[in-house]
């Protein structure tokens, strides 16, 4: 295109060169200075483009990059038998180690006291943490679904999820030996659910607390 514009200039000046030499009439040298004048515009606007084309191509490599550096140190799930075996889920996310353990393995319906099945699942899970994240910090999350509290004497499903919660952290520490300083403890209630609240199954995955394992 430069290429273009630049032969069209230089016909221009030869024009005006001829012009200027008497061969011409006033109003036809005024004509070739204007065609001049438009396209040397031309030619600066072109350029313009050109560098902002250039400058937003730089950007997306940049962000690219960044997608592609993001994917290649996100690291790989590792396979847990022992949580699998149980029914305890685990998955990444935003950087954190996540640990899901399903309430239906570790209390009855609308209480706070660990079962004897939930006490030899957090066992487990107090091996899996101090064998790959030792040092890491602990948040011990608790969550219901949305059926209101009816036949408990808790006042609220944010009372549930924080007792829960707290039934977890005080088994973790003085049973397994995990350090109470590691661990923060939140009661969330309803308000962070995995899914919906319209079925039972949604229900389910939504009963749980989680260990949020921040490196």
């Amino acid at each position: 295109m430069y290429a273009s514009t630049k032969t069209t200039i230089a016909a221009a000046l030869t024009g005006l060169c001829l012009l200027t030499s008497g061969c011409a009439s006033q109003k036809q040298l005024l004509e070739y200075q204007d065609e001049v004048r438009t396209l040397r515009e031309e030619r600066t606007q072109l350029k313009k483009e050109n560098r902002g084309l250039r400058m937003q191509n730089e950007s997306y490599e940049i962000q690219l990059a960044e997608a592609s550096q993001r994917i290649t140190t996100t690291p790989d799930v590792k396979n847990y038998d022992e949580l699998d075996a149980l029914g305890i889920d685990y998955r990444e996310q935003g950087g954190n180690f996540v640990i899901s353990i399903p309430s239906s393995i570790t209390f009855g319906s609308g209480k706070a006291e660990l079962t004897k099945e939930g006490r030899n699942a957090l066992t487990t899970v107090a091996r899996t943490l101090s064998g790959d994240y030792g040092d890491g910090t602990y948040w011990i999350e608790g969550h219901t679904d949305s059926d209101p509290i009816r036949k408990s004497n808790w006042g609220s499903n944010r009372e549930l999820s924080t007792a829960r919660a707290m039934a977890v952290l005080h088994y973790l520490v003085e049973s397994c030996g995990v350090e109470d300083s590691q661990c923060v403890v939140a009661g969330h209630g309803e308000y962070v659910p995995l899914g919906a609240n319209d079925d039972k199954a949604g229900k389910a995955r939504n009963r749980r607390v989680e260990i949020v394992v921040h490196r």
